[in-house]
């Protein structure tokens, strides 16, 4: 009865995480593939597209990734203790989810100084400057996540060469492992390149709510209409979205280091149902901030039901 039990959540759990990242990549899919066919036509790109090119593409491996960890982890654990997969696998899932995380803050960032409006001469500056500045700051997002990669698999592969025991053929790894002291080192690391993110989304968040709320207290003094408003609002919606979401996933991460520490995994694998689902959502919210892409969506969702309706 316990067995079918486990099996049953193992199940379930799978179920869950399939169906959270297909659908997930196939929203990013669709970004990626929508700004593609905007960039061959018009030949060029805006930075806030750039800046959606590179999210997508991130978001799309970093639910790959996610998924066949989970699947590995639960049908086929063996498959982990072959030498350098857990590496590589832990190693790629922390490239792609430091890098998603990174230029979701970038977008927050570009969204703050492009509708914020505020007299200070710095920011003025960079207001004027800030098509240019953020190619690098994409590159930036990717070198620091690239670091973050390189890192987490070189801890995994000391953690794991003094855990190891070898086969005849040598290459099957101890599954006895603690797993407080296989995923703490790796979680500190992305934790605190997670938290930094968070404090850049939060401080965007604060300055364009000020400028919000600025921009309504003249509207209120002068009696007069400003453009500017609904532009504010929507920004204000999308950085709102990205800061209740960011919160979800950084209150994930203090939970899972608790449970790593308690080794309570079925805990740790609810905890990452609601994490994996962050991509897949925040992506949809942009789609609907976005009008051609919103357009978009809702022509082709008509024609993808109804050929899974016929099926």
């Amino acid at each position: 009865s316990e067995q079918f039990n486990v099996s049953s959540y193992a199940a379930t759990v799978v179920a869950i995480v399939t169906l959270e990242a297909f659908a997930g990549m196939w929203i990013n899919a669709f970004i990626v593939s929508m700004i593609c066919m905007s960039w061959i036509k018009k030949k060029t790109l805006n930075s806030n597209e750039k800046i959606l090119l590179v999210l997508g593409f991130s978001r799309f491996g970093y639910l790959c990734i996610a998924w066949l960890y989970s699947f590995l982890s639960i049908i086929y654990p063996q498959s982990l203790f072959v030498y350098h997969i857990y590496q590589l696998i832990e190693s790629a899932g922390s490239f792609f989810n430091c890098s998603h995380l990174w230029v979701s803050a970038c977008l927050c960032v570009f969204y703050c100084i492009k509708i914020a409006n505020f007299s200070n001469s710095f920011f003025i500056s960079l207001k004027g400057k800030i098509d240019r500045i953020v190619p690098c700051l994409l590159l930036g997002s990717l070198l620091f996540s690239l670091v973050v990669g390189i890192l987490v698999y070189d801890v995994t592969d000391k953690v794991l060469c003094k855990n190891r025991n070898l086969t005849s053929q040598g290459i099957i790894w101890k599954a006895s492992i603690r797993i407080d002291e296989h995923f703490f080192p790796i979680y500190f690391i992305v934790g605190f390149f997670f938290a930094t993110s968070f404090i850049i989304v939060t401080f965007s968040a604060l300055l364009l709510l000020f400028s919000l709320w600025r921009h309504k207290r003249n509207m209120q003094t002068n009696s007069m209409k400003d453009l500017s408003m609904d532009a504010h609002i929507k920004a204000m919606k999308s950085i709102l979205s990205f800061l209740v979401m960011y919160s979800i996933n950084f209150m994930g991460l203090i939970f899972i280091l608790v449970y790593l520490m308690r080794n309570k995994n079925e805990e740790i694998f609810l905890i990452y149902l609601i994490q994996y689902a962050f991509p897949g959502v925040h992506s949809l919210i942009l789609i609907f901030s976005n009008p051609k892409l919103e357009k978009t969506m809702l022509r082709i969702l008509p024609f993808v039901k109804s050929k899974f309706c016929m099926k």
